[in-house]
């Protein structure tokens, strides 16, 4: 049998430990390869295949996705996504890439979901099959067969991002999810359903990648590797655009209404395309025990707010009291820098993944619609906060306060209910963020963590204006 000097069990762990995505940083991965799909070069000159590896080190089974392409020479450019060198026992020398930045591979994996295709492990056992999707609508995709340009976003911390560019059709971006849980990803199931919906304020799905592997009690799972959709090459998103509206000293509040407006027709759509489901007595006892452990948490990282103990209480205990709309699906991790402002067409959401690192079930459960409503509260007030941390501008109160007056007016007109009316659950939610935020900053950002403070102080003080 065919065998790899050095093999993989001594070059993977170590690699994928200082990966970006490795979710236990600091240790080294226990894996077992569970699943695995091998693709074909058009040109037979590139090994292509997906491991599916899982990790049993920590308290709980992580399954990564892991591309690989295997060439018989270097590649100048790629040296940044070397994974091995090694020596194979028939076919010689072989230089293993990460499959993700390597073209090659790329455009085979958009290959696939473009041509609705279905590709078996070289055991026969897993599979994925891939789904396209023709949206109508503006930016609807039609059609794409790669591009010659192929470049990999950095930064991201759950997922690799490859874009596509080219003169045979509009830019792609997919999305290859290396944090795989057992299920249906909401980053495509919701955009697939709006986008179906005739919603004009996600970017145009192309198509997706599911697979399946066996799981920890030797059971078989499935879940979406891979989600294609359209790019906007060269747009803002609403972070930067209202970080430099408050160093500029510029009104915020026309973009600030029109984003509030998209939230609301994207809350609309959602609405209408997932079932709506009652408030009941043990729904809001499980929201307001989140609240609970969440003020808690914050009460004990952060001093300074054990005097308020008595204030979050009383803020919770209102919205305890008060009539509570139905719970539907949302965004769920909803920020300025989920949010791009695309030519023509204004306001686009992104990433309906929810927070990566939640499980499933919770990132697909129905929620308030406040709840997205209060994180772009929240987000707006950071920028005013991050305009005067990082530039050194001086950010009146009132520059933040309209933007967030501006936003809910927005909301108001094009849902047809103001969230204001929901004045008491709302503040509730937008606390409960801010006390989030303060136990992150106070851990990783300590000089940030005045911003957090301060808007947990301005909802003590008063409603939601």
């Amino acid at each position: 049998m065919p065998t790899m000097t050095p093999s993989f069990a001594e070059f993977l762990p170590e690699w994928i430990a200082r990966q970006r995505w490795y979710t236990a940083k600091g240790s080294t991965p226990l894996l077992r390869r569970v699943g695995g799909l091998r693709y074909q070069d058009p040109d037979g000159e590139v090994g292509i295949e997906t491991w599916l590896l899982r990790d049993d080190s920590g308290p709980a089974p992580v399954l990564y996705q892991v591309p690989l392409t295997y060439r018989a020479e270097p590649v100048d450019g790629l040296e940044h996504a070397l994974v091995a060198r090694g020596e194979h026992s028939e076919l010689g020398p072989r230089w293993v890439y990460d499959g993700c930045h390597d073209p090659v591979g790329a455009r085979v994996l958009l290959g696939t979901i473009v041509g609705e295709g279905t590709v078996v492990s070289d055991g026969g056992a897993q599979y994925g099959r891939a789904t396209g999707h023709r949206a109508g609508g503006p930016g609807a995709m039609r059609s794409h067969t790669g591009g010659e340009r192929v470049r990999v976003l950095s930064g991201e911390q759950s997922n690799t991002s490859i874009i596509f560019e080219g003169d045979d059709g509009p830019p792609v971006i997919c999305k290859v999810f290396r944090v795989v849980p057992d299920g249906r990803n909401p980053d495509v199931v919701v955009q697939e359903a709006l986008a179906d919906a005739g919603s004009t304020r996600v970017p145009a799905p192309l198509g997706d990648l599911y697979g399946e592997w066996t799981g920890a009690e030797g059971e078989r799972q499935h879940g979406h590797l891979a989600f294609a959709q359209e790019f906007l090459a060269g747009v803002e998103d609403a972070w930067r655009v209202a970080v430099r509206a408050a160093v500029d000293g510029e009104d915020l509040a026309t973009r600030a209404t029109a984003l509030g407006a998209a939230v609301a027709s994207v809350h609309r759509d959602l609405a209408a395309a997932f079932p709506l489901h009652e408030a009941t007595p043990p729904v809001r006892a499980g929201l307001r025990a989140t609240w609970r452990d969440r003020a808690a948490a914050a009460l004990l990282a952060v001093p300074e707010l054990q005097e308020l103990r008595d204030a979050i209480t009383e803020v919770y205990a209102r919205a305890e009291s008060v009539p509570w709309p139905a719970l539907q699906r949302i965004h769920g991790d909803l920020h300025l820098g989920q949010v791009i402002e695309a030519p023509d067409r204004g306001w686009l959401l992104l990433d309906f993944e929810g927070e990566p690192l939640r499980p499933l079930p919770e990132r697909t459960a129905p929620d308030l619609a406040l709840r997205d409503v209060a994180g772009m509260l929240r987000s707006l007030e950071y920028a005013a906060g991050a305009a005067h941390r990082e530039h050194g501008a001086e950010v009146p109160e009132e520059w933040a306060a309209q933007a967030r007056t501006s936003f809910l007016d927005g909301y108001a007109r094009e849902s047809g209910r103001d969230p204001r009316e929901d004045a008491e659950l709302l503040a509730a939610l937008e606390l409960d963020k801010a006390l989030y935020e303060a136990v992150y900053e106070v851990r990783n950002r300590p000089a940030w963590l005045t911003i957090p403070v301060a808007g947990i102080r301005r909802l003590l003080d008063g409603p939601v204006t």
